[in-house]
């Protein structure tokens, strides 16, 4: 698989469903990839990327953003509230807004600065204890307390359970971006993002299926 096969089976997708696809931005997941495998994406005109962690991407792309015009970062792993400035910093969207006190933290630092990055506030739609996400029974109330901040809130991001079809969680996701007024789905990775798109998906997260399989190492 090559970043122009997921691009191809992106605009198929799209198309089985009526979709544009301008419309679904694809976020190339570049953490824990060789740097090579990532400028050989940014040498191809990508200019889309998801990291998970703070402190990996700041060793990563200071230097890339030097070299290539237009980069455009996303936070989609967990943030710890001591880490915010630094995620604001360097992040231009995060999609992991998973509780008030986070909510608070941001709006804090974006008064102080002048500067906000665009946020999603992730849903843990399958209760799972020890994945990051509020619960669907919170998410409205998030979604209000981040609106009365102030933040630029675009949408709503889940990461399904792997033992349950992703399809019933995108649909889920959906409904509570529907009845919220929000447009933004983050949704859907390299095993599922076409099952996302049928579900409304405007950003979806790819990396082994562009990249290749990661060496943790």
């Amino acid at each position: 698989m090559s970043l122009s096969d997921i691009k191809t089976r992106i605009e198929a997708a799209a198309a089985r469903h009526g979709r544009d696809p301008a419309d679904i931005t694809l976020i190339a997941v570049s953490k824990v990839q060789p740097l090579d495998r990532v400028e050989a994406a940014l040498e191809a005109g990508h200019r889309i990327f998801g990291e998970n962690r703070v402190q990996e991407a700041q060793g990563k792309w200071p230097g890339f953003r030097e070299r290539f015009d237009g980069i455009e970062l996303h936070l989609i792993g967990p943030l710890q509230t001591n880490k915010a400035r630094a995620a604001m910093d360097l992040f231009d969207v995060i999609h992991t807004v998973d509780r008030v006190k986070l909510a608070h933290t941001i709006a804090r630092i974006a008064e102080e600065t002048g500067h906000c990055p665009d946020i999603f506030v992730q849903v843990n739609t399958g209760d799972e204890s020890q994945k990051a996400g509020c619960s669907i029974d919170e998410a409205d109330a998030l979604v209000a307390e981040c609106r009365a901040l102030g933040l630029p809130l675009k949408g709503l991001m889940c990461i399904p359970p792997v033992d349950e079809a992703p399809s019933l969680h995108f649909a889920l996701l959906a409904k509570i971006a529907g009845r919220n007024g929000l447009t933004g789905l983050s949704m859907g990775m390299s095993g599922d993002f076409e099952e996302a798109i049928a579900q409304g998906a405007t950003h979806v997260r790819v990396g082994s299926a562009i990249f290749g399989a990661r060496d943790y190492g």
